[in-house]
């Protein structure tokens, strides 16, 4: 879709005679100004996009998307790899934990202080006095 910028060369040329420019003047002038204004046209014409140029583009975006998903895709799986990896580790890391705790007990058995039984029962109170009659 162009749109063209349309100029009346005769009309302006006319406009500059009744300012007082001669016509030569003036018909070199709309000349020259006419090839200033097709350049521009030219040069917007150059950077415009085509719908064929906005078609390429959005393809091109579509398979870059399509790229990153799969990337995404790839890190997801190597995410969970290296996940189950850790949990595996953390387990290992627990039972060698216990294990080890349960090992030092056993080498180093914390001493139980034996209190014979006697000791441990509590005298009954002395009985009050009978009641005086």
């Amino acid at each position: 879709m162009s749109i063209a910028i349309t100029f009346d060369t005769l009309a302006y040329v006319k406009e500059l005679e009744t300012a007082g420019i001669p016509s030569a003047h003036a018909e070199a002038q709309a000349k020259a100004l006419s090839v200033v204004i097709q350049k521009v046209e030219e040069n917007r014409k150059d950077e415009l996009a085509t719908k064929r140029d906005i078609a390429d583009l959005k393809q091109d975006m579509d398979n870059r998307f399509k790229e990153m998903e799969n990337k995404f895709k790839d890190m997801d799986a190597k995410l969970e790899k290296m996940e189950l990896r850790m949990v595996i580790k953390m387990g290992a890391m627990i039972l060698a934990s216990i294990g080890l705790i349960v090992g030092t007990l056993r080498a180093f058995p914390v001493p139980v202080q034996f209190i014979p039984q006697a000791a441990q029962i509590m005298p009954a109170p002395p009985s009050p006095p009978p009641p005086a009659r």
